[in-house]
């Protein structure tokens, strides 16, 4: 039943990897390992005795699912002649000459898909008619039915549910996911929202009991409540990592920098994304476990290159580092939970960047010699470790800068995670970046991020006449009407998806005279003269968040000059010779170099 106080604190929590974070909004911080087996455990525990009126949570039960491909039974619904297109996707491919590389598996055998009859043409129209019938889809947890061309009309769709459900059925449609063109793209998308279903709806709703009001983040950077996030498990697949870079964002402006990247280095993964003018940088689709999910995201680029991460020579002799990690259980070596493996960790450890006196939430204190002994036995060194995963996480802020035509030397890292402040400077050394911003709580400051989110909906819808412009501002004032629906009273913020005739991609712009600029920054070049297509139209209705990450209570930080090493609570930061550290606004440290 939901606790009956009130009263209690609004509260942040985030789920990762290695460890589940907590704020809340007076400032109390919890950092407590992650307990994989069952991720609602550690929320529990992090919880308990604060009695919270309102959890804003972050997870990662969506994307750990799909990774290990722990998912629902799924039956996929589509047009006649269309069942083998989740299986042929599309020829621009990663490896597209090499003939050993293997595709992601479906996520739908072909015993489970099954056709049905009617069609609608480019623009909506209807050719034939659904006469009704529907094949018998046997015993699944759900049923996902993606129809051609049904994001410009979905009422073929909706008959096809009805029958289905009529049986009994769960159904996701895919106009109620991804109402948006790309028949490949909207097919995995539904049926991996239909197969999250099964997973996360139980994890969910065990959540309920733990506040009057349970929101949960998106990969938007949003919350949304329990029951929606419940429905569409797949807006979750960067639930956590979205609430870290809208706090960088906010940070960052606090600091003077409008322009930035976020860089959160936790036990298991880098993630980094691109600040623009305050902004983080949005995205339409994002291949998570190798396929495209077309939602609305952060753009977040991750990899595998986190505190946890395991090394190892390859059969080579060369040194590699991750993706492989050693996790909450048992972690790295010292940890002293068990593990053996070496770890990014083990060899901050060992190089003294983390102190061998200092005691990690939970863990207790170091084992030095026991990540001596990682690394020795593993035959790689601690210096070889660090240089290999600094040079990894460099490659991927260039991921979102210099191949986005941004000059990273422009820019401050806002460095957060639990190794995001030990790594960060070897890092801004690399790209030539001047200014490192090590905020408040850093280590749990996607927890910060989530609890300081606003509630917030996005909307798409297809735009049937590329070329033609006639009824636009009708559309779009209809798109917004819809939005406020949503969330009466809130702000929305409008965007248009457009290309240069003869394009097959487009990109989001704000409205068609902002196109070619935008193009020309990204690409390196415009096309006077030529017509500009739009493909889409977008919207995206936000309210006010109660609260600001910079409304938390300050917390106090002092000069360090490197070489130093300073370790909070939270967090390690490592000074490097050269680099000073000083305190700046909302709590944050300013780490420059000459």
């Amino acid at each position: 039943m939901p606790n009956a106080n009130a009263s209690g604190p609004r509260v942040g929590v985030d789920t990762g990897g290695t460890f589940t974070d907590l704020v809340t909004d007076d400032g109390l911080v919890r950092k407590l390992p992650s307990t994989p087996a069952d991720p609602s455990r550690a929320v529990v525990d992090s919880c308990r005795d604060l009695g919270p009126a309102v959890l804003a949570h972050g997870t990662t039960v969506a994307t750990n699912a799909l990774l290990e491909r722990r998912l629902g039974r799924v039956a996929l619904v589509t047009t006649t002649g269309f069942a083998d297109v989740i299986e042929i996707a599309r020829q621009a491919r990663p490896s597209l000459y090499d003939p050993h590389v293997d595709r992601p598996a479906p996520l739908v055998p072909r015993d489970l898909r099954f056709e049905v009859a009617g069609r609608l043409d480019a623009s909506g129209r209807e050719l034939e008619p659904f006469d009704g019938v529907v094949p018998d889809v046997g015993a699944v947890d759900t049923v996902a039915v993606c129809l051609l061309h049904a994001d410009l009309s979905s009422a073929h769709e909706r008959a096809v549910a009805d029958v289905l459900r009529s049986r009994g059925y769960d159904v996701v449609c895919s106009h109620e996911v991804s109402p948006e063109f790309r028949e490949y793209e909207r097919i995995v998308t539904t049926t991996a929202d239909a197969a999250l279903r099964r997973v996360c709806a139980p994890y969910l709703r065990g959540l309920s009991p733990l506040a009057d009001d349970v929101l949960v983040m998106t990969s938007a950077g949003g919350l949304v409540p329990l029951d929606e996030a419940e429905v569409h498990p797949a807006r979750l697949l960067l639930s956590g990592p979205a609430g870290g870079v809208r706090a960088a964002a906010a940070v960052a402006a606090a600091c003077g920098f409008a322009d930035a990247v976020a860089f959160d280095m936790g036990g298991t993964s880098t993630d980094v994304c691109l600040v623009h003018s305050g902004v983080p940088a949005p995205t339409t689709t994002r291949r998570v476990a190798g396929l495209p999910v077309r939602l609305p995201s952060l753009a977040i680029h991750t990899i595998g290159a986190g505190g946890g991460s395991i090394a190892r020579l390859d059969p080579g002799g060369a040194l590699v580092v991750g993706p492989e990690s050693a996790g909450a259980e048992p972690g790295p070596a010292c940890y002293g939970r068990g593990g053996r493996a070496p770890t990014v960790t083990d060899a901050d450890v060992v190089l003294g960047r983390i102190p061998g006196t200092q005691e990690l939430p939970g863990l207790g204190r170091l084992d030095v010699e026991a990540a001596r002994r990682a690394l020795d036995d593993a035959g790689v060194t601690a210096d070889g470790v660090v240089a290999v995963v600094d040079a990894a996480m460099a490659r991927a802020v260039r991921v979102v800068t210099v191949e986005q035509g941004v000059d990273p030397r422009d820019l401050a890292l806002i460095a957060f995670g639990g190794a995001g402040p030990l790594h960060a400077c070897a890092v801004a050394d690399e790209l030539g970046m001047r200014t490192v911003v090590v905020p408040a709580r850093a280590g749990v400051f996607s927890a910060l991020g989530i609890l300081c989110a606003p509630e917030q909906r996005e909307l798409v819808e297809s735009w049937p006449t590329p070329a033609s412009r006639d009824g636009l501002a009708a559309a779009r004032a209809s798109l917004v009407e819809r939005a406020t629906a949503l969330l009466p009273g809130g702000q929305v913020d409008e965007w248009l998806d457009c290309r240069y005739v003869g394009q097959s991609h487009e990109l989001t712009v704000p409205d068609v005279a902002d196109f070619p600029a935008i193009h020309e920054q990204r690409n390196g070049y415009a096309r006077p003269g030529v017509a500009i297509e739009i493909v889409a139209l977008r919207a995206r209705v936000t309210c006010a968040a109660p609260l600001a990450v910079t409304d938390l209570p300050e917390v106090r930080r002092a000069v360090a000059r490197g070489p130093a090493v300073v370790a909070e609570a939270d967090c390690t930061m490592w000074v490097p010779d050269g680099w000073t550290a000083t305190p700046g606004p909302a709590g944050a440290w300013l780490v420059e170099r000459p």
